[in-house]
């Protein structure tokens, strides 16, 4: 992929919005925010997370797209491109395409996972429905199984990998257009199954009953890093994305629209699944546990259980596969564009490049010698976790906005928020504002939290 080569773009407003949407909903979205929302004081807890969308998580996603479509490279290449005499600032855009990187080796396994249990959802309700299955006992023998979780990691890669192997147009925005509207019709169905059950009240009123004694400094850091790390903020996918959007787009409207689907999905998820955790009396939960193990118990119970059981996994893999075509895209581009490949051999070395840590992220899992292997204390998964959420993502979200706001990339931000100029409004102007001022103070305080 050279540099005279006719850069790809989104043919479509609808297309770039369920590719960025798309990005940004994932697993996060479906198991971790709904117990927080309900946790940390529900609407009140809200409330401040939607105060951090726009103060924090909008500026910093229309800062990615800004360098990406000014830029017109990868995520580090954009930053060369915008300032060819401080190429050191590529460095930024290279950290947030090691972190993309890094959330694939155990992003890949967990997606895997969640296959695994689509495709065996009769099997799992039926065997638990009878006695025969124990839903924790099956998830534990099966992600310490010497190959079943591999297997189903290198099925999920190759899915990822065959959307990338088909473009912008083509790929990602074709399956993007079918995928997030799927994932909304998915979300919906399983929502109204949920609040049919008797006793679904109770779990709409964890979700959202408002109790502001319950806001306090560690809520608040809470709903700070949410607002962060929802967005797929600080991984080089949004900076990627950017360089596909059009000259015409109003970058502000377009990070706006994205935050807003997100933030729908996320409280939809909690809509979907607390009100049947309070219907069967099971105690409210989050991460993986919540997902494979408490919520096959819970469609046991139900009428017709495999097929909702069916339907939610379908649901999550959705959810993995979107992110995982932006962070994939991020690290194919890089690669492409940096040692002059064309995109199917770059994906083909990216996707390799992905399993050599990656499968042995899934091993670690189990019980053989990639289990016992850590480094710091801490084994692959952990360590890939630790590495791009607490390091590399906040880190380099905060050069970016500081890129843009006080350094080299000053006046490409402000060509491209405007449009060159065409553009004026209030929202531009906050936005502006938030990226010198605000969003740098609060990524530093993430930062901070993290490693403490």
């Amino acid at each position: 992929m050279s540099d005279n080569q006719q850069r790809e773009s989104f043919g479509s407003k609808l297309g770039l919005i369920a590719a960025a949407a798309g990005s940004a909903v994932g697993l996060g979205n479906i198991w971790r925010f709904p117990y927080e929302l309900g946790s940390y004081g529900g609407a009140a807890f809200l409330i401040v997370y939607l105060a951090f969308i726009f103060v924090l998580g909008i500026p910093v996603m229309v800062t990615e797209f800004s360098i990406g479509r000014h830029g017109q490279a990868n995520a580090s290449g954009s930053f060369i491109k915008i300032a060819p005499k401080s190429p050191q600032w590529s460095v930024v855009g290279f950290m947030g395409i090691l972190s993309s990187f890094m959330i694939m080796t155990f992003y890949s396994t967990i997606a895997g996972w969640t296959l695994e249990y689509m495709f065996n959802s009769h099997g799992l309700v039926a065997g638990i429905m009878s006695g025969e299955v124990n839903s924790g006992d099956y998830f534990t023998n099966f992600v310490a199984h010497p190959w079943h979780p591999v297997a189903w990691q290198l099925a999920f890669m190759a899915i990822t990998a065959f959307v990338i192997l088909n473009g912008v147009s083509k790929g990602i925005e074709a399956s993007s257009k079918i995928l997030m509207p799927l994932l909304f019709v998915l979300i919906i169905v399983i929502c109204v199954r949920s609040l049919m059950l008797d006793g679904a009240s109770a779990g709409l009123e964890f979700l959202f009953k408002p109790d502001f004694s319950k806001i306090d400094a560690s809520v608040g850091l809470a709903a700070l890093g949410q607002a962060f790390f929802s967005l797929s903020l600080g991984m080089g996918a949004l900076i990627t994305y950017g360089s596909y959007i059009n000259k015409q787009e109003n970058l502000v409207n377009t990070a706006f629209q994205v935050s807003v689907a997100d933030t729908v999905v996320a409280v939809l998820a909690g809509v979907m699944i607390f009100p049947a955790v309070f219907a069967f009396g099971v105690e409210p939960g989050s991460g993986p546990s919540l997902v494979y193990i408490t919520l096959p118990n819970i469609f046991a119970e139900m009428a017709l259980g495999w097929l909702w059981c069916l339907v939610f996994f379908l649901l999550l893999t959705v959810a993995a596969l979107t992110s995982m075509i932006s962070l994939l895209e991020a690290n194919v581009v890089y690669i492409a564009e940096k040692f002059k490949m064309n995109r199917t051999v770059a994906t083909i070395v990216g996707s390799l490049a992905v399993l050599v840590i990656g499968v042995p992220v899934t091993l670690s899992q189990g019980s053989g010698a990639w289990a016992e292997f850590q480094i710091f204390g801490l084994g692959l998964f952990d360590l890939m976790d630790f590495l791009s959420a607490k390091i590399l993502m906040p880190l380099g979200g905060l050069l970016a906005v500081v890129f843009v706001g006080w350094g080299p990339g000053k006046n490409a931000f402000e060509l491209e928020i405007s449009n060159e100029g065409t553009l004026k409004s209030s929202a531009i102007q906050f936005v502006r504002a938030m990226v010198k001022y605000v969003a740098p103070a609060l990524i530093a305080v993430i930062f901070v939290a993290g490693l403490m």
